[in-house]
């Protein structure tokens, strides 16, 4: 029987952004999946398409912050509001330096890190990221 890869999902508008840290995440953890959403909206689709199929949800989302449509706020408000996805671990991973955005996900319970500028540093990120991933 083949081990069950974990899947995580990363959503972001910024393609950079994207493309590394799926990069980092895949060398943390070989075999891990990766979904990719470019914002809320399509990281909605995406969780209810998996649940209607009754594919595998994601052990993690990772949600940004500044995103078109859907912020990371108002994906998190809509995935916490659904019971279907309000067991999956969410992280917020931007580049908001507010104090108040950090404040009050770490009062819900959600790890908020700022998105690191410095490589080595971000490929740590990267490997703590695929521990949260229950």
């Amino acid at each position: 029987m083949e081990p069950k890869h974990k899947t995580i999902m990363y959503v972001d508008d910024d393609a950079d952004d994207r493309e590394l840290l799926m990069e980092l995440l895949l060398q943390a953890e070989p075999g891990v999946n990766v979904v990719l959403a470019t914002n809320g909206v399509e990281a909605l689709r995406y969780l209810d398409s998996a649940s209607a199929t009754g594919a595998a949800l994601p052990c993690l989302i990772i949600l940004d912050m500044n995103m078109p449509y859907l912020d990371g706020s108002q994906t998190f408000e809509r995935i916490r509001a659904d019971k279907r996805f309000s067991g999956i671990t969410v992280v917020m991973y931007s580049s908001s330096e507010k104090p108040d955005d950090r404040v009050h996900f770490n009062s819900r319970g959600v790890e908020f890190i700022t998105k690191p500028d410095d490589y080595t540093f971000m490929s740590r990120v990267a490997g703590h990221l695929v521990t949260r991933c229950a």
